[in-house]
This record gives C-alpha cells, structure tokens and sequence, in this order.
C-alpha cells in the first residue's frame, strides 16, 4: 500500500510538472509583448535619476525617492508602503565651490564629500599642504601642527592622467610596464605613509581636524577609466573635498615645488540630526498560497557623487518594471509577489537585514528572491547561492524564458553563498533561496561604480529590458510552481566580518541608528 502511494504521488506530481510547464506559454508571450511594446524603462529612469537624483541615506532625496516608488505602484494598482527600519544621520547636500586663487585663477573641478561639513555660508581661503612621509606615529604627531589653517592633501599624485586602456592601445609594452611598476612602487610608498600615521581613516581625518586644518583634500582616482570614486567624510567641522586627478595633480605639484597654491571653497550642506530611514514595499497578492512569497530585490540606495544610474537605478528601474508587467498581464498569482527596494544597501545591507529580522514569517516561507545590483548590463551568471536543490528548480524556471536571454545566461550550481556583496546575502544568511542576477560588467567597477560619472547616459535600456523580462518570467514561473523550494544547503554562509560560517547578520539595536561619525 506504502509502495502504490508513493508511486501515486510521483505521478501526480509528474502531472503536475507537465500541466505547469505546458500552460505557461501565454502569459511569458505577454510578459515579452508588454515589455517590448510598453516598455516604462526610460520614463521611470529618467524621473529617477535626473529629477529625484542621487539617494544618499538619510537625506531628503531619499525620502522623495520612496515616496515616488509608493505613487507609482499606486498608479499601477499595486498596494505599496515605506516601511522604517531605523534612523540614520540626516544630511543634506549644497553647492561646492571650489577655485584655485594663487598662483593663478582657476576653477577646479570637485565636490564636498558626503556628510561633509559646511563652510557654514564662508567662503575659506587657504595653503595646501601634502602629508608628510613621516616615518612613525610619532613624527607624525610632530608634525601635525604645521597643518593649522591648511587644506591639507591626503591622496597620492597619480603618475598619469591616462587610463590604462589608453597605455594598452598606444605604449610601447616596455613603456607600460614601466609606468605600472613605478605607480606600484608609488602606490605602495604612499601606503606606508598613511599607515606609519597608526591611525584609522575616521580617526586621520579627526586628528587633522583637531590640529586646525582648514580642510581636506583627496582624489580618488580609478586608474582603469580615469573616475573618481566619492565615498563619506570622516571629518565633523571642516569639509572634505574630493578633487578630479588633473586639478588635484596641477595643486600637488604646486605645493610640492614650494609655490605654496592658495584655494578658496565655500560647501554648503545641511545637517537634520537623526531621520527615520525605509524600505518601499509592494506586493501583488497571492490567490492560492498569499502566505507563500515570490520577492524581487535590488538596493534603493546610492553614493551622490552621480545619480546612482548603474547602481543601482537600474536593478531598481528592472525590479519596477517587472512588477508593472505582472500587475498587468498576471493579476492573480499563485503565491504573493512581493518587491523590496532597499534603503543603506551602501553602508553594509542594512534595510534588507531589517527586513530579514522583522519579518520571519516572509523568509521562512519563502520561495525565492531575485535581486540585481551590479550594473546596466544584461545578465549573464545566476548561481544556486549554496542551495543544494537549486539545480532541480531554477533551470526548470528558466526553461520558460526565451532562448535569446537564456542562452546568455551561465548557471553554476550549487554555488556559493556570497560574502554580502548585496542585499540577497541578507536572505541566504538566513537560510531562504535568495538569488542574484549578476549582469555584464559595461565597466561597472573601474568607471561608474560609485562614481561621479554614474548618471542617466550611462544606461544601456535594451540590456535593462533584457532583465525585466527575465525577473518576471522568473517571479511568474516561481509563482506557479507546484512544488516549494527546499531549504537544504550543501554550502553554509559566510559572515564576511568574520569568516565563520552562519553568523550572519548580526544582530543589530532596538533603535537602529546609523551615521557616520
């Protein structure tokens, strides 16, 4: 009798499988003609990145941004909310003006770094001075007083203004290796001179700010496409300015060859103490199994150096999209679709693992989370995260998307876990199916990447489209599927802190505030 059950439920769920593969058709044929056809891509981009902008945590663009997402779900009939998970330090960015007044006049291209303190309304003028190769902390601490009243600069000068690609097309090879070897051995020394202070970044700033510095100066330079990275300041009363790698080389040389270069800045910013920080959800109910849940992902969060376009615009703009076309042409799911759009992703995860801990019932019943965060480009890798099953769901989920997009895509099962580089390791470390659809790099890393030049035109709309329609035929064919995604993993998390498998995330306070210094 065992025997005759247990081959009765292998047929009907055979049967099931079957009916579940052949009738998904329709709907992924209108999921690619409203993609194709109506795509909002464009539209939802541009309001995003040119008139809400970059979306720093704890400023009131980010706010404006969750709201924007909540109205346009409304719009579309899907019930969507913010939903706090903390505070963080409220900052608000101002003008940067920054200019070069002696030995000439020249206005130099830069920007206050976020969090940075204001001029308070002043315009400061003052001497650079480089940071000294001190040989130990206690040289350093001798020499800290001569920075009082002096921007002082804190980055190597880079040995060329050139990216490298333009080194690989024109240079003699002896003349390119040349170069690299004498910028590693720059690079290194430069180390060592930050170092040799003892002191931690927050830590260097604050001493030189307590030391009277006028300011702080640095250039963040990516050698691979000539970019500047823009990151936070450490500093609590005098800015700190990030300058571009030709004004800041032009000022190096000037202080280094004692012709001792004046500049003026005046930053504006504004401080809001403590804000409450989101995440904007939405969700499409499920019909059948509403207590089982099928999420998109991607961080809503960006630096301000640019409009955070390639990071993360456009695994937000994908994630919108696919939920329109759903809401559209699939308004009654299986199981509950539901979409989060992550607040301070950039500050260590910090709005998915909120949600993580809030919400047990949604992990513990999830089916599967797809997440996109690395770029413009279309995706091109999906690993099973660790997940020692995921090799019998996923390719049956992605034998529904059409062979264009899926013969793109490499699978590796059963994958690793991932150390937290975005916000579906909040979910893995929680034992639920979380997935990340990782795209083509576009020079992602070495030229938007938390850069100034991450903005709107830097958007490839046929590759984000690609994504859209492979989210939703993903969440659709996850939605349907008559079997729930098994928890088994062959591999466990990793904490990235800490190297110790399982500890992750970390608990966290009641009030959950953040900041920066």
């Amino acid at each position: 009798m065992k025997r005759s059950f247990q081959l009765l439920s292998v047929s009907l769920l055979f049967a099931a499988n079957l009916a579940f593969s052949q009738g998904n058709s329709a709907v992924v044929d209108n999921i690619i003609k409203e993609a194709t056809q109506n795509s909002q891509l464009k539209q939802l981009a541009h309001e995003l990145t040119d008139g809400i902008g970059p979306r720093l945590v704890g400023t009131p663009q980010m706010k404006q941004a969750h709201d924007w997402a909540v109205a346009k779900y409304q719009s579309w009939g899907i019930s969507a909310r913010n939903e706090k998970w903390g505070e963080w330090r409220g900052w608000e960015r101002g003008v940067s003006h920054i200019d070069m007044v002696y030995p000439r006049v020249k206005t130099l291209e830069g920007m206050q770094l976020a969090w940075s303190p204001s001029t308070g309304g002043k315009t400061v003028t003052a001497e650079t001075i480089i940071l000294a190769d001190n040989p130990d902390s206690i040289t350093f601490q001798k020499w800290l007083p001569s920075v009082k009243g002096k921007f002082v600069m804190i980055s190597m000068n880079q040995p060329t203004g050139r990216p490298d690609y333009n080194w690989q097309e024109w240079a003699t090879k002896e003349s390119f290796e040349k170069m690299k070897a004498e910028r590693e051995v720059q690079t290194a020394a430069w180390r060592n001179r930050t170092l040799n202070t003892r002191l931690s970044a927050k830590n260097f700033a604050l001493a030189l700010e307590r030391a009277g510095a006028a300011g702080i100066l640095a250039s963040n330079w990516s050698a691979g496409f000539g970019v500047n990275k823009i990151f936070g300041a450490h500093t609590t009363k005098i800015p700190t300015i990030d300058l571009s790698l030709e004004d800041y080389g032009l000022l190096y040389r000037l202080t280094e060859s004692g012709i001792k270069p004046k500049i003026s800045v005046k930053a504006d910013s504004k401080e809001h103490g403590m804000v409450p920080t989101f995440n904007t959800l939405a969700e499409i109910k499920g019909t059948e199994k509403p207590d089982e849940y099928v999420m998109l992902s991607a961080h809503f969060d960006s630096w301000d150096g640019g409009t955070g376009a390639t990071d993360n615009a456009t695994g937000t703009i994908t994630m919108l999209e696919a939920m329109r076309i759903l809401k559209k042409v699939y308004p009654n799911p299986k199981r509950t679709i539901l979409v989060g759009h992550w607040g301070s992703e950039e500050q260590g995860l910090n709005g998915s693992r909120a949600f993580v801990e809030d919400h047990p019932e949604i992990v513990k019943n999830l089916q599967a989370l797809f997440n996109q965060d690395n770029g413009t480009g279309r995706v091109v890798t999906l690993s099973g995260q660790g997940f020692q099953h995921a090799s019998e769901y996923l390719p049956r989920w992605l034998a529904a998307v059409p062979e264009s997009i899926r013969s793109q895509i490499q699978t590796t099962f059963p994958g690793t876990p991932g150390s937290g580089g975005s916000d579906f390791a909040s979910f893995v470390a929680a034992g639920a199916p979380g997935f990340s659809l990782s795209s083509l790099g576009w020079s992602y890393g070495n030229y938007t990447w938390h850069t100034n030049r991450d903005t709107y035109d830097k958007i490839v709309f046929d590759d984000v489209q690609n994504n859209a329609i492979l989210t939703a035929i993903l969440v659709y064919m996850a939605s349907e599927d008559p079997q729930k995604t098994p928890r088994d993993k062959s591999i466990l998390p990793v904490d990235s802190r800490t190297g110790k498998p399982g500890a992750w995330p970390a608990q966290r306070s009641p009030t959950r505030k953040g900041g920066v210094n």
